[in-house]
């Protein structure tokens, strides 16, 4: 993906750190998170880290240095910045500067190796992008203190020790037992509450400030329904009711292995869809059909052509394979279908379709009324070549190949009445004489 355009050399940034970094920070990064978001972006990290030494009260530096730096192009330092704020190890705020702009990059901690394990969506990226053999020797090495059985856990936390007011009995029995902080979920559990309930399962065993952590990263990483959720909840419970963590994990992995058929999980980039205007009222029929061709699928196009007919398994296994191969959007796709439809006497030919597809792939063709216009411009192109060879061929058949004797015969006949003329001049010259000579005569 392109990102040139969205950050300029000559803006400037400054570095914040947010908290002491772990001891042990830098294995973090190399081991555990490295694998998850590559070695450009871990290096970007470090560089902002040390550059904090070269800051004098604050003072903006311009991108252009972290170019030298880095020895990258601003591109794909923007790039790498993007995957540091979306694993959680910055926070960008922008704001104007002079007649530029001015980026704080606050650095945010990365977890210890531990702490890294312990945290569900993490450490299961970190399982699928590297094997369970490499996985589970980094897991022993780093939690290899944390082996030994150390028995209850009796700490007391604040609301037990300490008070800042006397509160009433009523109130008490509203004061909850405070809980080591956690990252804050927009996520309304509500349904799943009701879910239990209806099964006579006590939502709050169930449902504690752990687990409702651990279900939305699920949720999040293999982008799972709530009815997906649910039953993968419902499978992990003991015989307690209590949720067994692991066997959650492996039963939302197999509902996303059934989903996609047993694709890989990797941290990829997410596409950036072009931001829509507010889609305005078609006023001519081709409007019309743009904005159809803009939301119906393949497939509903090619049974509405067809009076409602279910589309052959064939017509939808080109057109898979051409939308896969040339990664054309599904609008752009409806335009080719449509296009090569009316081009072929309705017929569907893959190869006709590949034939384009790889031209219109190659102009970058993202919209329906990109592709319809493009398509435009091709058929006047293709018609005008196509009248200037009609031309052409009219004006050479219309010169008749003359053999060189047909010529010969020609110039001769064409020279003929020439001497025939001067032949009847020199008889009528003669008679003059002669008349002349009778003149002269007396007769």
């Amino acid at each position: 993906m392109n990102y040139i355009g969205r950050i300029l050399p000559v803006d400037g940034y400054i570095v914040h750190q947010k908290e002491y970094l772990p001891v042990d920070y830098a294995r973090s990064l190399t081991h555990l998170y490295q694998p998850l978001i590559g070695i450009q972006a871990v290096s970007l990290y470090q560089t902002l880290l040390h550059d904090m030494e070269l800051q004098q009260d604050f003072s903006p530096q311009t991108h252009h240095s972290l170019m030298n730096y880095l020895n990258l192009p601003l591109d794909e330092i923007y790039q790498s910045r993007l995957k540091l704020e979306g694993i959680g190890l910055l926070k960008t705020f922008k704001q104007n500067w002079e007649s530029n702009d001015l980026y704080t990059y606050e650095l945010q901690s990365p977890f210890a190796p531990d702490k890294f394990f312990k945290d569900a969506m993490l450490s299961q990226l970190l399982f699928h992008h590297i094997g369970d053999q490499k996985f589970n020797m980094l897991k022993n090495r780093y939690l290899k203190a944390a082996v030994t059985d150390r028995g209850e856990n009796i700490t007391a936390v604040f609301s037990e020790v300490f008070q800042t007011f006397t509160p009433s009995a009523k109130a008490l029995e509203g004061i909850p037992k405070q809980e080591s902080a956690t990252e804050e979920l927009n996520m309304d559990f509500s349904w799943m509450e009701q879910m239990l309930k209806q099964r006579m399962i006590p939502a709050g065993k169930v449902l504690t400030s752990t687990n409702r952590r651990l279900i939305y990263q699920m949720m999040v990483l293999y982008d799972l329904e709530t009815h997906e959720i649910d039953k993968s909840v419902l499978w992990a419970l003991n015989d307690e009711n209590l949720l067994d963590t692991e066997e959650f994990k492996v039963a939302c992995h197999d509902l996303f292995k059934a989903k996609n058929n047993n694709k890989t999980i990797r941290l990829t980039e997410m596409v950036q869809t072009v931001k829509k205007e507010p889609a305005e009222v078609p006023t001519t029929k081709e409007e019309m059909l743009i904005q159809e061709l803009e939301i119906i699928s393949p497939k509903q196009l090619l049974e509405d052509l067809s009076s409602g007919k279910h589309a052959s398994e064939q017509d939808m296994k080109a057109i898979r394979e051409v939308m896969t191969t040339q990664g054309l959007p599904a609008p752009v796709m409806n335009v080719l279908i449509h296009y090569v439809l009316l081009q072929s006497n309705m017929k569907l030919s893959k190869a006709y379709l590949e034939k384009i597809a790889s031209h219109w792939s190659r102009a970058n063709i993202k919209t329906a009324k990109e592709a319809m216009v493009f398509a435009k411009k091709e058929q006047e192109r293709f018609q005008k070549d196509m009248k200037r060879k009609s031309s052409y061929s009219k004006k050479q058949n219309s010169k008749e190949v003359v053999p060189d004797w047909f010529k010969e015969r020609k110039h001769k006949q064409t020279k003929q009445p020439e001497v025939s003329n001067s032949m009847n001049i020199s008889k009528e010259q003669e008679k003059i004489a002669a008349r002349l000579r009778q003149y002269s005569n007396g007769n």
